[in-house]
């Protein structure tokens, strides 16, 4: 999508829900292969010392806000229209449409067992949904002909959506490393939504998420793991987004 805003040098795409909805519709029905990154404050800022992954973030054919922050900066830019597209309500939009379009998934990702869970889940809430594979990898690094199997039994599978749980920023550089190779129409980077809709880990209060909290609750109910990315990304994102604001500090988008 060309409609962007330059968040500190990444390529946000200026969407609201429905609007991501008819885009992903398209690249499905015209087989126009494409990747989502679902972006967050995170995202970005870890853009910011990645090269790589700010590269794969920009070539994407969408760049969702999923942080309320985002959605703040691109509606000071300028972009009213912008709105939040959280990765877990998007998977569950893209799961309901699919019942009537025929739609096929394929589930990549997450820990031992989750996307078990997910699955049962989502075909409880969504009769009707087309799974055509799961698959959890092991955590480490897939030899070349291991990662050409899993390339094999997705093409097999010939999905139409490809999901994918591997967090940031291993799933954003996943997506970029398989594009062009796994032939379905779309791969979406949805991270901790595996966890979310497998009913392991709780998702913040809606009052939370809309005023920009949800990394309080997060961090609340995960200090150990989520604190540096908080108390660290946070303040440099804010800082960085006043200097660009301010005009004090220029980026280029890279792709």
């Amino acid at each position: 999508m060309s409609d962007h805003s330059n968040m500190l040098g990444v390529a946000v795409s200026n969407v609201y829900p429905v609007l991501a909805l008819e885009q992903i519709g398209e690249w499905v029905e015209s087989n126009n292969p494409n990747y989502i990154c679902v972006a967050n404050v995170h995202t970005v800022t870890e853009c910011q010392w990645n090269l790589d992954l700010r590269q794969v973030v920009n070539r994407a054919g969408m760049v969702t806000p999923d942080g309320m922050p985002l959605v703040w900066v691109s509606r000071w830019m300028g972009h009213k229209q912008t709105q939040r597209v959280y990765g877990p309500d998007l998977l569950l939009k893209v799961c309901e449409q699919s019942i009537e379009m025929g739609w096929k998934h394929y589930f990549y990702g997450g820990g031992q067992g989750v996307v078990e869970l997910l699955v049962k889940n989502l075909t409880s809430q969504f009769p009707g949904l087309q799974v055509v594979g799961i698959e959890t990898p092991p955590f480490r690094k897939l030899t070349d002909a291991e990662d050409q199997d899993v390339v094999d039994r997705i093409n097999q599978a010939n999905p139409d959506i490809v999901w994918v749980g591997l967090g940031m920023p291993k799933q954003e550089l996943w997506m970029g490393d398989h594009f062009g190779r796994i032939d379905a129409p779309v791969m979406i980077g949805v991270g901790a939504a595996f966890d979310f809709h497998a009913g392991l880990k709780p998702q913040a209060p809606k009052w939370m998420q809309q005023s920009g909290l949800e990394w309080l609750f997060r961090l609340l109910s995960e200090p150990r793991r989520l604190w540096k990315r908080y108390v660290i990304n946070n303040p440099v994102f804010i800082i960085l987004v006043a200097l660009q604001l301010l005009g004090l500090k220029k980026y280029t988008i890279e792709r």
